[in-house]
């Protein structure tokens, strides 16, 4: 097989030789690179997937005797984003010595626990299931991972044939095998059978490949891939048309688009009838080209084969019997369709369960289904979180891939649905579901915050993302949404964030705004009215132009906002919150504030109206009053601090100790405060209060509302 790097044509060769040349002699440091390169390109493995090894000889802590230790992955964790904490390090004789009281396939789960007891580095990371494949391999450098290529000649009815005539027989190939002690032995059995062999193929599984140094390692896996990307391209269309060809047309982009947005919410709520879910959508070529197809009814109940896909994406996917030209604005005859697909699907899911459940066997989880797809349209994901979501899409598309590729060469066969159910509810699997931090406070919902560019919006934003929550940052100002942006993404992740430009005042934006946050997490839990401006003069000083300025911005805006927040919350049919930033200034009267105060007093009384409106679709209104919030607000431009100075006599300079010394408490407010006020509204702990007011001022009792 020719090494000619620039050969390369389906794999992305990364290797840097100045990189690899600063690490030279630190093989485990020559592991991390080789690791973060092969997991950089999502042809070779997905986020998550395979795992990467290397041995090397270290002083053993306890003789001072060097000894052979062999680094891999650990339990969890990334191929791309690797580091040296991730890895577990075990002595390799003691790994090897476990082949002594191993006791058979029936009891290869209670192996797991001794490998604690051939631990090198205390500090590392909990060995996983995967340790004994590459523990039985002699090679000093050994690289397991899911390339999408590889795994269609594994799942491809004649998947053996195919891999000795291509390679061949430089590829050994092992047959079906859930993941644990017993397949390792099979791996080190097909090598000694097979000696000179480059590789194994796992039949359903993956790809095994080494080499006696990290950049040889590389190198073989990049050709072996390739040669099996490059064999199923000769071979599409041979057979016909891919996935027998097309049986619909896609709309065109934008209107996918707007049907995907309109159709999520509706989605979302059907999959979060246990727990609120968090959505993707894509409309990937490769995605259409699949569910668009002849095949896709044939193809899709199958489910996937390799287990990495499988754990992620449930059995087999949801197929809506929507047509393009559905017409989604009649939301109840969408749902009326929808429910007897989702009923069937739990059915299933149940029946699945019942017929292949072990005696020991963890409750059953979620029945829904995680991977909707609507033909001509595009594939929706939902899971607990944005991240999962994402990537159960992503592993999906690699399903699909697999599929083309298998069905190109052959026939394409998914795991055996006992095998499947044998993956999904191991028991070591469920131990490390158990393991899992326990969600946060606003873990799947999804919060859209107004004016979340700077002041008391992003202080809002900031304290939502931090407790969980999917925030969608919004403003007028693009720099300051571009800014905000970047620091969320930093802070929280960039599953977490996503950016909309929005003007509370045209109703365009708003819609625009609302439906690229269905596009982007599924539609929307929680929205805060917070945008605002301030404009402080008397009743002769004030414009019309002003007046009408406030109430646009205050009054309506929150109207409009709400109004289509309420739409998609309806379509979810599980709730939702609508918080107020309204003021203290809607109760008490002041001088020099005549526009300001009453359209704050309109709104005060417009979050009643709708807190009397929604209570039926469990929607809660609530209001926050804060006064005074001079850190770091937007309130004090254009103005508004020298009118309220003017007004009491005072300079601008002596605002906050004034505004602190007329509160009960004599405290400064800090957008952190309103944003702690907001999360109790939405927190869990008053699911049952609607229609409440509370004051963020420090105490004052003109504010009282009773």
């Amino acid at each position: 097989m020719a090494t000619d790097t620039t050969t390369f044509k389906h794999v992305s060769y990364l290797w840097d030789e100045a990189k690899a040349a600063e690490l030279a002699g630190d093989e485990v440091a020559l592991l991390i690179y080789r690791s973060n390169l092969l997991g950089a390109d999502l042809r070779l493995t997905n986020y998550g997937g395979g795992n990467t090894s290397c041995k090397a000889t270290a002083k053993d802590p306890l003789t001072g005797e060097d000894t052979e230790v062999m680094w891999v992955k650990g339990s969890g964790g990334d191929l791309g984003t690797l580091k040296r904490s991730g890895l577990a390090a075990l002595y390799v004789d003691k790994l090897r010595s476990l082949k002594n009281v191993y006791r058979g396939l029936e009891h290869e789960d209670e192996m797991v626990e001794l490998f604690n007891h051939c631990i090198y580095d205390l500090n590392s990371k909990a060995p996983s299931i995967d340790t004994p494949l590459h523990g039985f391999l002699p090679f000093k450098h050994i690289d397991h991972l899911h390339p999408d290529a590889a795994i269609a000649i594994a799942a491809a009815k004649d998947g053996k044939k195919i891999t000795e005539e291509l390679f061949g027989g430089t590829i050994g190939w092992v047959p079906w095998q859930k993941p644990g002690f017993e397949l390792g032995l099979m791996l080190k059995q097909c090598l000694d059978e097979n000696p000179g062999i480059r590789g194994i193929m796992l039949g359903s599984h993956g790809l095994f490949t080494w080499g006696d140094t990290a950049y040889e390692s590389y190198l073989n896996t990049l050709e072996v891939i390739e040669k099996c990307a490059e064999y199923i391209e000769q071979n599409l269309g041979k057979k016909g048309p891919v996935f027998g060809g097309e049986k619909i047309q896609s709309l065109p982009k934008e209107e996918r688009l707007s049907k995907a947005a309109s159709l999520a919410p509706v989605l979302r709520g059907f999959c979060s009838s246990n727990v609120k879910m968090i959505g993707h959508f894509t409309d990937d070529d490769r995605v259409l080209q699949y569910i668009n197809s002849n095949d896709l009814e044939r193809l899709a109940p199958l489910g996937t084969s390799c287990p990495d896909h499988f754990l992620r994406t449930k059995i087999s996917p949801l197929v809506l019997n929507l047509g393009t030209d559905e017409n989604l604005d009649d939301v109840a005859a969408v749902k009326e369709k929808i429910a007897p697909l989702f009923a069937d699907y739990r059915k299933m899911y149940e029946e699945y369960y019942s017929t292949c459940k072990h005696p020991n066997s963890p409750a059953i989880r979620d029945a829904n289904p995680v991977i909707i797809i609507y033909p001509g349209v595009g594939m929706f994901a939902f899971a607990k979180d944005k991240q999962t979501a994402r990537v159960a899409a992503e592993f999906y598309t690699n399903a699909i891939n697999v599929m083309r590729g298998a069905e190109a060469i052959s026939e394409y066969t998914s795991l055996p649905r006992q095998e499947a159910f044998n993956i999904e509810y191991w028991l070591l699997e469920e131990a490390k579901l158990q393991r899992m931090p326990k969600p946060k406070p606003l873990s799947g919902r999804i919060a859209l915050i107004t004016g979340s560019g700077g002041g008391i919006g992003k202080a809002i934003a900031k304290k939502f993302a931090a407790e969980g929550a999917c925030v969608i940052i919004n403003d007028i100002n693009q720099e300051r949404i571009e800014a905000t942006t970047e620091e969320f993404q930093e802070a929280f992740g960039k599953d977490s964030t996503a950016a909309v430009t929005l003007n509370v005042t045209d109703a365009p934006s708003i819609e625009a705004a609302l439906a690229n946050t269905a596009l982007a997490f599924g539609g929307v839990d929680i929205i805060v009215n917070n945008a605002g401006i301030s404009i402080s003069k008397s009743i002769t000083e004030h414009s019309i132009e002003e007046w009408d300025r406030l109430y646009d911005i205050l009054v309506k805006g929150q109207f409009m906002v709400s109004k289509e927040a309420v739409k998609i919350m309806r379509k979810q049919d599980i709730g939702g919150d609508i918080i107020n930033i309204v003021s203290k200034n809607s109760i008490v009267a002041g001088p020099n504030n005549a526009g300001y105060g009453s359209a704050k007093a309109a709104q005060a009384h417009l979050s009643r109206l709708l807190s009397a409106e929604l209570g039926g679709d469990k929607i809660r209104v609530n209001t926050v009053n804060p006064d005074a919030v001079i850190s770091d607000s937007n309130i004090w431009a254009g103005g508004w601090a020298e009118g309220r100075a003017k007004a009491y006599g005072i300079t601008v300079a002596e605002l906050p100790a004034y505004y602190a010394k007329r509160t009960l408490m004599n405290e400064i407010i800090l957008p952190d405060d309103i944003a702690n006020a907001c999360f109790v509204f939405v927190s869990g702990l008053l699911n049952k209060s609607t229609g409440n007011i509370l004051n963020v001022d420090g105490g004052v009792a003109q504010a009282f509302v009773r």
